[in-house]
């Protein structure tokens, strides 16, 4: 009997709530007191095309899917023939055998627990749209998991407007008593509700932590073109931006949103903008102009596989160079990766502080996998939102000379006025400019500019000394340190598990801040590393160059995958034993 450990996996055609029915779950696992991770995979088609959804719960904190599962509910039969041998040995499968006729040859294994419940049959009955197959196969599942049905109850409740939450309330008892009439005590997993409850704590998506921090941040204008997997921050912005005096736009492309972005913050308003790799192409020639006007947005990319479309459903670590590079010509940047949602949260405020500080464009590096993945975390301390804006000059303008909107300074930080400010007429350039705004071509005072700009660098560089630029996981000293950054946090972070059980202790150091590049301190960690795995989801181990560019010492090891998917854990674990 194992309990409170379990791996579930949802599958069937998009449009047949796969998403929904896993966080749903999800939920029910957390309101009992247990650490969850969920994650979506799902093809680029509006219906039809295979999505899963897993979800992995237990008491003790987990950090990404697992390499196998332990139960799954199939809604069509393709979720079984994709899925079977990721099951583990003794492991279940929920299906409507009255719809899904499988053999044996084609299940090809005889350690797996088939449960059949007549999914649609119940729907039916119940006078339900068909959708309301898998709510049934929920209550099926809670069902041979002896878990507490209530618990799923109140999920319904907060899900749904009433009549709808008893409809699904009805299929969830109907799943329930037929699988403990037919199948009690055939499944080696249980579930139990722990002391804690679920108390103060959220399952919340990347995604959805850098809206919520966006908000905590005062940002007041978000513009975006949809663009898929960013799409989920507009969404949840605008369904609450009222609520919260946002005014949140969806634009007619990527360029017209960095435009507004690039607009607002010159007037002195928060803004933000979110895309992918295709958009923030878009996107670079705006990040160009805020880096010349020394103006502050901040741009979110959520990044997925390219060249190009690329698979547009699926994860990467390709646009790293891309984030640090965009645009024309050279001027300061911030660029940082959160590895989990609550990084992702408390990052976000980072990238608005220090954006509106230094006065400089803010890029936050995400991807698919952290943005669309949901994970348990502590409600977010608010205690710990503290809006910086820099230097800005408030009402009236009392300087005895004329207001230069990019006055050279000893750190390259202008005193910021906004249009409207009293004495002070803002002016500013996408081309280069003198300290009041207006263009010049003149060598000298070009070469001043620049230099003004890059000085705000130094400044940067020093405040950084206290914050996480980077993480160190694990023993201080260990024989082998993995490097890495963004996503990979979690399947490396569950790999060390693994790891550490031997007697070959590994470490983990985290690179959070890409830009500027925490030099110094990752070369102080790396000197006691005997060994170095960079782990990464690209092809070209982008992490690594930037090591080797400013380190000037190479890593001895790289593990790469690049296939959309994200690393797992187990299979993880074994790759850094192979190169060792």
């Amino acid at each position: 009997m194992i309990t409170n450990k379990l791996s579930l996996l949802v599958g069937g055609e998009a449009g047949a709530g796969i998403s929904r029915s896993g966080q749903l779950f999800a939920k029910a696992c957390l309101r009992g007191g247990l650490n969850v991770f969920g994650t979506i995979d799902y093809q680029s088609l509006i219906r039809g095309g295979h999505n899963f959804y897993t979800v992995r719960a237990e008491t003790q904190q987990v950090y990404c899917q697992d390499d196998t599962v332990d139960l799954i509910i199939a809604l069509n039969k393709e979720t079984i023939l994709l899925h079977k041998d990721e099951l583990a040995k003794g492991g279940a499968i929920i299906y409507d055998a009255d719809q899904i006729k499988i053999t044996k040859q084609e299940l090809s294994r005889d350690d797996i627990n088939l449960i059949h419940v007549p999914l649609r049959k119940i729907a039916k009955d119940l006078a339900g749209p068909q959708i309301m197959e898998n709510t049934v196969a929920l209550g099926a599942a809670i069902a041979l998991l002896d878990y507490d049905p209530q618990i799923m109850n109140q999920v319904l409740k907060d899900a749904f407007k009433p009549k709808i939450a008893q409809q699904n309330i009805d299929a969830t008892k109907q799943g329930y008593d037929y699988a403990k009439q037919n199948y009690k005590d055939m499944f080696g997993y249980k579930l139990q509700k722990t002391k804690t409850d679920g108390k103060q704590r959220i399952f919340v998506a990347g995604n959805e932590a850098v809206a919520l921090a966006a908000i905590s941040a005062g940002c007041k204008l978000y513009a975006a073109y949809p663009m898929t997997p960013s799409t989920s921050i507009l969404h949840f912005l605008a369904s609450v931006d009222r609520e919260y005096n946002m005014v949140v736009l969806q634009t007619e492309t990527e360029i017209a949103a960095m435009n507004m972005v690039a607009g607002a913050s010159y007037a002195g308003v928060r803004s933000m903008t979110a895309t992918s790799g295709g958009g923030f192409c878009l996107m670079s020639e705006g990040i160009g102009m805020v880096g010349m006007t020394e103006t502050s947005p901040v741009v979110v990319l959520v990044q997925r596989p390219g060249p190009s479309t690329g698979l547009p459903t699926y994860t990467a670590q390709g646009d790293l160079r891309f984030a640090i590079h965009a645009s024309q010509g050279e001027f300061p940047r911030l660029v940082i990766a959160p590895g989990d949602v609550e990084e992702a949260y408390y990052l976000t405020l980072d990238a608005f502080n220090l954006a509106e500080k230094y006065q400089i464009p803010a890029i936050i590096i995400s991807d698919k996998y952290l943005g669309e993945s949901n994970q348990t975390t502590q409600i977010y301390d608010q205690t710990k939102t503290k809006i910086d804006r820099g230097q800005i000059i408030t009402d009236t303008y009392a300087g005895t000379e004329e207001y230069m909107r990019h006055k050279i300074t000893e750190n390259g930080i202008s005193p910021r006025a906004f249009p409207g400010t009293k004495n002070a007429l803002v002016r500013t350039n996408a081309d280069e400019h003198n300290e009041l705004g207006y263009t010049t071509e003149d060598p000298i005072l070009s070469t001043k500019m620049a230099d003004k700009r890059f000085k705000k660098l130094e400044a940067l560089t020093k405040e950084l000394q206290n914050h996480a630029t980077v993480k160190l996981h694990g023993p201080k000293t260990a024989k082998t340190t993995i490097i890495g950054w963004g996503s990979t946090k979690g399947p490396i972070l569950e790999a060390m598990k693994i790891l550490n059980k031997n007697e070959d202790k590994v470490n983990y150091l985290q690179v959070i801040y890409l830009t500027p590049f925490p030099t110094d301190r990752i070369k102080t960690i790396l000197q006691s590393a005997k060994e170095t795995v960079v782990v990464e989801n690209n092809q070209t181990s982008q992490l690594s160059s930037l090591i080797r560019e400013h380190l000037l010492v190479d890593v001895d090891h790289r593990i790469l995958q690049y296939d959309g998917r994200p690393f797992n854990p187990q299979s993880l674990a074994q790759r850094i034993l192979e190169v060792l």
